[in-house]
């Protein structure tokens, strides 16, 4: 068995910021969002993506993978979201057993709605607090590890 690589304090303090800081910026935007417009931030990031897709419609697979969460959590969101009219389900022809998640006018409405507010915290507890070089370096040190990330999932 070979030895463990441990992490020395300096990584050690900088991975447990990390973790604190991930958690904090997705818990307040989470909570600004379900505070102001009733979405939680996967619902939005849902509409977000459906918004953005062409027809504004994707494949509920496609979907789970764009928002990042299991298909049984986006199974439950979009329930959610289209027992409040702002999403439909279709059938899809071409795969019996696949389904389309699709955007309605209210959806879209609810979108417009929510992300100035969204935008305006993400910049103020994100952007704002950085300089210009602290974005780029924030910008590539996110490409290296998500790039080393989807590496490792082929």
């Amino acid at each position: 068995m070979s030895a463990v690589n441990w992490l020395d304090a300096g990584e050690q303090r900088i991975w447990r910021s990390f973790l604190r800081v991930n958690s904090l910026l997705h818990e307040e935007l989470d909570r600004d969002l379900q505070k102001r417009h009733g979405l939680t931030l996967v619902e939005y990031g849902i509409l977000v993506h459906l918004s953005e897709a062409e027809g504004q419609r994707k494949r509920m697979r496609g979907l789970a993978d764009s928002v990042i969460v299991s298909k049984s959590r986006l199974s439950h969101q979009i329930a959610r979201l289209e027992r409040d009219g702002l999403v439909r389900r279709e059938s899809c022809s071409e795969d019996r057993r696949g389904a389309w998640a699709v955007l309605t006018d209210a959806g879209e409405k609810a979108l417009q709605a929510a992300a100035p507010d969204h935008v305006s915290r993400v910049r103020e507890y994100l952007f704002d607090r950085l300089s210009a070089d602290h974005v780029a370096q924030l910008g590539a040190i996110m490409g290296v590890l998500e790039e080393g990330l989807r590496e490792r999932a082929k």
